[in-house]
């Protein structure tokens, strides 16, 4: 099987030139600089909204994926991270990638005067552009993948990120991965999604939460349906539960998450 992640990023490279051409670097960087200077935009820790949350639930605004296609093609960004944010979210999960996720850049942007708690943008970071970008939108954590980056280029983007305000979500997948949680890191996530095949498997949590440190905010991601596995994972130590489809896929995502956060919490 073709490895995904490898033709995700490889078109996102190419995808960026395109960005760069519209708006060159100079202009964001400058704009981010006043955004910077000015201080009008506020700050929201997910470090510290997942550490303090009784659920801890990231709640993920995903439209479609490269596995199972659309989710929910009809799904507005000024409407499910508002209803997340309503019902009890810890932080608001947008994906960004528009060709294989069915996302966009503008949607964080449309959902953050609607949404309270922290935005992660969540996308295939693999160049500083696109930490401005997140910067200029309004979000207030970025993903950092592992598997995407060698680790000088991780900590080069993760020291870029906090000097621009940013939380960095370092989302690793393998214990080889575990080397790259160093400086600059706030939360570190396991996903329990193999990003080449695609294949899910919660165990893979449990399976690297003996081998993570203790000072980092840990984050499962993929594959939870269970309010009982979430239950669970705390116990393993994890304070971050990264959920898309199992809310995406029903009617009313907003009520969904507060049914399933009601039974985590009960």
């Amino acid at each position: 099987m073709q490895d995904i992640l490898q033709e995700i990023v490889a078109y996102k490279r190419i995808e960026l030139k395109q960005q760069k051409a519209i708006i060159p670097p100079t202009i964001l960087y400058n704009n981010v600089e006043q955004l910077l200077a000015d201080g009008t935009q506020p700050r929201r820790s997910m470090r510290e909204s997942l550490a303090t949350s009784a659920s801890g639930i990231i709640a993920e605004f995903k439209r479609k994926s490269p596995s199972k296609g659309w989710i929910k093609e009809e799904g507005k960004p000024d409407v499910i991270p508002a209803s997340y944010s309503e019902n009890g979210a810890s932080a608001v999960s947008i994906l960004t990638d528009e060709k294989y996720f069915g996302g966009n850049l503008r949607y964080v942007r449309i959902a953050r005067p609607t949404v309270s708690c922290p935005i992660l943008r969540k996308d295939f970071i693999v160049d500083e552009y696109q930490l401005y970008q997140a910067k200029m939108v309004g979000a207030d954590a970025v993903l950092l993948i592992a598997a995407d980056l060698q680790q000088i280029e991780c900590q080069t983007l993760a020291k870029k990120a906090h000097e621009l305000g940013l939380e960095t979500l370092l989302e690793v997948h393998s214990e080889p991965e575990l080397e790259y949680v160093r400086e600059n890191i706030d939360m570190v996530g396991v996903n329990n999604r193999n990003l080449g095949t695609f294949h899910t498997d919660v165990a893979n949590s449990y399976r690297l939460a003996s081998l993570l440190p203790k000072d980092y905010v840990l984050v499962s991601e993929s594959g939870i349906s269970n309010p009982q596995t979430v239950r669970e994972l705390r116990e393993a130590g994890f304070r971050g539960f990264l959920i898309g489809e199992t809310f995406m896929k029903t009617p009313n995502p907003g009520k969904a998450l507060a049914d399933f956060i009601a039974q985590v919490t009960q």
